[in-house]
């Protein structure tokens, strides 16, 4: 029996949304990376994205344990000499959760084009309302808390 080998046109893609009120960021990210990447399906091609559309709700409420929120630093360089900044996680947080939320899921994904592909089917908002009624999403937050 021969293996199947998925094509990009005839990948069928999805509309979901999870509601991440009270979920662990972490296990949100890891979650969603598997939807965006299509490893849900049975049609899953590592080469190919096979991927569905995902929404994420709610992300100013996700969950976020131990201290990460004060002791775990986000850095950045501007290139110049003495542009070395350091910004705790919580402020980071606070000033946009959806862009958080956004770069979590972002760094469970592969490092090439394939991934940056895969990126953009990425949707979050930190409130309940989003644009993408539409496309009739459909509700897989149990399956994620899980």
């Amino acid at each position: 029996m021969k293996s199947y080998i998925a094509k990009p046109k005839e990948v069928e893609r999805e509309w979901f949304v999870v509601d991440a009120d009270g979920i662990v960021i972490g296990r949100l990210a890891a979650k969603v990376a598997a939807y965006l990447r299509g490893k849900h399906k049975a049609t899953f091609t590592p080469n190919v994205d096979t991927g569905d559309f995902v929404v994420i709700i709610n992300a100013d409420k996700v969950r976020v344990t131990g201290n990460k929120m004060t002791d775990k630093m986000k850095y950045s360089h501007s290139g110049v000499p003495g542009g070395f900044k350091q910004v705790p996680f919580g402020v980071k947080f606070e000033k946009d959760p959806a862009e958080t939320v956004r770069r979590v899921v972002k760094g469970m994904l592969p490092k090439n084009p394939l991934g940056r592909k895969m990126y953009k089917k990425l949707k979050v908002y930190a409130g309940t309302e989003h644009p993408h009624a539409a496309q009739g999403p459909r509700d897989v937050t149990a399956e994620v808390k899980k």
